[in-house]
């Protein structure tokens, strides 16, 4: 399984405590808001980071893979099969590596958004990620083989690759 992520640090992390991971969460969610605080539109909307790429961009990037993480955390809250976001069958997130064509499929599908909706999604989503963290028992969320569509993986491994994923990228931005 690959869980939007472009490394395989959270493969190695023990996860252990629902506590700890929304507030890692909670945490993560606050430096970007942060940082995007203290920039304007304009530097936010600039093509300044590598490949040509802005913040917006960026934040635009985050929530695309986000929604495949809200797709396995509402399939845990609800009891059902996830139910991911419709992406060319020519890419297969599921592939590990760098899925370089389908992140760039993904910058051409959102680059035309308006940093106003780009900025809206991305909060709402991230805040509805840990809405479901918090709405997940402990224990199901810890236990290894709960969901069989997460093959040996704890579905905490979702919260904490989304979390990874996004410090990734704030790294990235920072420079």
């Amino acid at each position: 399984m690959y869980v939007d992520t472009s490394t395989d640090m959270h493969r190695n992390m023990t996860v252990s405590d629902k506590t700890q991971i929304i507030s890692a969460l909670r945490t993560e969610f606050d430096q970007w808001e942060g940082i995007l605080a203290g920039l304007s539109e304009a530097q936010i909307t600039a093509p300044s980071l590598d490949a040509n790429w802005s913040i917006k961009d960026v934040m635009a990037h985050l929530w695309a893979w986000q929604q495949r993480s809200i797709a396995r955390m509402e399939a845990a809250v609800q009891h059902h099969e996830p139910v991911f976001p419709e992406w060319p069958t020519e890419f297969d997130p599921e592939a590990e590596g760098q899925p370089d064509d389908l992140n760039a499929w993904l910058y051409k599908t959102n680059r035309e958004k308006p940093w106003s909706q780009v900025y809206a999604e991305w909060k709402a989503g991230f805040l509805h990620l840990i809405e479901l963290g918090e709405a997940v028992p402990e224990q199901a969320l810890l236990d290894t083989g709960k969901y069989t569509w997460l093959a040996e993986y704890p579905l905490a491994l979702v919260l904490t690759a989304s979390r990874e994923h996004h410090e990734e990228h704030r790294e990235w931005v920072l420079g």
